[in-house]
């Protein structure tokens, strides 16, 4: 099927899933990112064959990717999330990484180029899927949601910096450099966001917010456009610019338009998770190939392996250096979302099938499949354990943070 057709059977499912889940409501909740998944695989080539993608599909899906984290970085309070929690994550994905790249030495045969691919891809956490779950059970602002910010940040971009630094195909050196050199230009765009923006911005922001030049929302999408491009232009995962370009969005907005911050993001995120967000997750359905899994009976058998791998390397140390202020329900819950593991894993596969570092047969069983699996069980297991914190409780103050 063209384009057309295929984007018209994407947002009927962006649209069923919704009914769906509140269907399901009645008797369990069940996170819509399962719906929109499922339903992808449904009328994708795996069942119906109905959907395929194609270049303009694609696009809009990475677009859709890129909304996601620029979403999330709009959400993370850094005020809340700094001391000591932020010390915890560092810890817990730092740990992570060593035992990943350890075991990928004894999976990888001791070579060391297949243990960074093996070993960074155990160590990442969706963030951009856990925190829309969160903040739909009202959850994302109580002390649980701040902790997981916390932990899924690092979980989201130590990865990524990890991979230009090892992964990239180019020296380490200068990898560092132009990593260094876009954090020093998005510090620059921070100190920029911070300084008070002159009488006309505000003024123009708010007399458009109901007619036809929306000039708040357009400038947003101004920043999210330019950190997409600064992190291409310098060679680097789009995610980083994303997120960049949601922090800042945050400084900005809360700075020259505080009234109406939260109705003109509320604009962008309407655009996202009303198009962009769920046509990404459709899509990753549609792209499941599932067919060659179950006709691969060694692909098949690394699924269950791999899941638990991410279980143990991502997870173990979470749950040991999880806040002192969870306990129960709520520390296994925590390891579980940041167990959750969605577009990195099969970015980085696809870097160690590029470099022929790693077996198509192992990349699957590395990448789609436990990636979905984690997306489809553990976000949901996660919410039945969750023990408290409910009905959106304010973020701690920075001071009750150093103190967990």
């Amino acid at each position: 099927m063209t384009h057309p057709g295929a984007l018209v059977l994407i947002m009927a499912a962006a649209v069923l899933a919704p009914v769906l889940a509140e269907g399901a409501a009645r008797r369990v909740r069940i996170p819509l990112v399962i719906f929109e998944i499922a339903l992808g695989i449904v009328l994708g080539p795996a069942v119906l064959g109905w959907a395929h993608p194609d270049a303009v599909i694609d696009t809009l899906s990475d677009l859709g990717l890129a909304m996601l984290i620029f979403m999330a970085g709009y959400e993370i309070d850094f005020a809340a999330v700094r001391g000591a929690v932020l010390r915890r994550a560092t810890a817990a994905w730092l740990i992570s990484l060593a035992v990943g790249i350890g075991l990928g030495f004894l999976l990888g045969g001791g070579q060391t180029y297949r243990a960074f691919v093996i070993g960074t891809a155990l160590t990442s956490t969706a963030l951009g899927t856990v925190l829309p779950i969160l903040r739909d059970e009202g959850d994302l602002h109580s002390r649980f949601g701040t902790v997981m910010s916390a932990f899924g940040a690092v979980g989201e971009f130590g990865p990524v910096v990890a991979t230009a630094l090892l992964l990239s195909g180019r020296r380490p050196g200068l990898s560092a450099v132009l990593l260094i050199l876009f954090a020093a230009i998005t510090a620059g765009a921070v100190l920029w966001a911070l300084r008070s923006r002159p009488p006309w911005f505000t003024r123009l922001a708010e007399k458009t917010l109901h007619s036809s030049g929306q000039f708040a929302v357009r400038f947003v999408m101004l920043i999210l456009a330019g950190m997409l491009a600064l992190a291409e232009a310098f060679g680097l995962d789009i995610l980083l610019g994303a997120f960049a370009a949601g922090v800042l969005t945050r400084l900005v907005l809360h700075g020259a338009s505080p009234a109406y911050s939260e109705e003109i993001f509320g604009k962008v995120e309407a655009l996202g998770f009303g198009f962009l967000v769920p046509l990404f997750y459709v899509v990753t359905g549609i792209e499941f190939d599932l067919r060659a899994l179950l006709h691969d009976g060694r692909a098949l058998l690394l699924v269950p392996v791999f899941l638990l791998l991410f279980l143990l390397v991502r997870g173990g140390p979470v749950w040991l250096l999880a806040p002192r202020g969870l306990r129960g329900g709520d520390r296994t819950a925590l390891t579980l979302f940041a167990s959750t593991c969605l577009p990195l894993v099969v970015a980085i596969t696809t870097i160690g099938v590029d470099q022929k570092v790693l077996g198509r047969d192992v990349a699957a069983a590395l990448g789609r499949a436990p990636r979905l699996i984690s997306v489809l069980v553990l976000p949901l297991a996660a919410l039945r354990l969750r023990t408290g914190g409910r009905g959106g409780r304010p973020s701690p103050s920075s001071a009750e943070s150093e103190a967990w």
